[in-house]
C-alpha cells in the first residue's frame, strides 16, 4: 500500500469522525432548545399551548438528525470494510461499528431504501 493511500485513509477516518460528531452535537442542541421552550412555556403568564407548532416541527427536526446520525454510521460501516479489503495488514485504519446501530428499523421507514 502507498503513503497517499494510507494520507487518503487517515484523513477519511478523521473526516467521518468530526461528521459524527457534528450529527451528535446537533442532536444535543435540539435537546437543549426543546428543554428551554418547554421550560418557557411552564411559565404561568403563558398559555399551554404557546409554541407547540413550534415543538412538533423541532421533533421533526430531531427525527431527521437521528437519521442523519443512523447514516453516517452506515456510511462508516462501508468505509470499514474497504479499508479492510484495501489495506489489509495495516493497523489502526478500520473501525468496526456494531450491526444493531445500523440495521434498518421497521419504526424509520424513511431509512428503508438504504442498504
Amino acid at each position: 500500500m502507498t503513503e497517499r493511500m494510507t494520507a487518503d485513509a487517515y484523513n477519511i477516518k478523521k473526516l467521518m469522525r468530526e461528521a459524527e460528531a457534528l450529527a451528535d452535537e446537533s442532536m444535543i442542541a435540539f435537546a437543549r432548545l426543546k428543554q428551554a421552550m418547554i421550560s418557557a412555556r411552564q411559565n404561568p403568564e403563558v398559555e399551554v399551548d404557546v409554541g407547540q407548532r413550534a415543538l412538533m416541527r423541532l421533533n421533526q427536526a430531531e427525527d431527521q438528525a437521528l437519521s442523519m446520525s443512523t447514516n453516517l454510521l452506515r456510511v462508516h460501516d462501508e468505509l470499514s470494510k474497504v479499508a479492510r479489503e484495501k489495506m489489509a495488514g495495516d493497523k489502526n485504519v478500520p473501525t468496526d461499528v456494531e450491526r444493531a446501530s445500523i440495521v434498518e428499523d421497521a419504526a424509520t421507514p424513511e431509512l428503508s431504501h438504504v442498504s
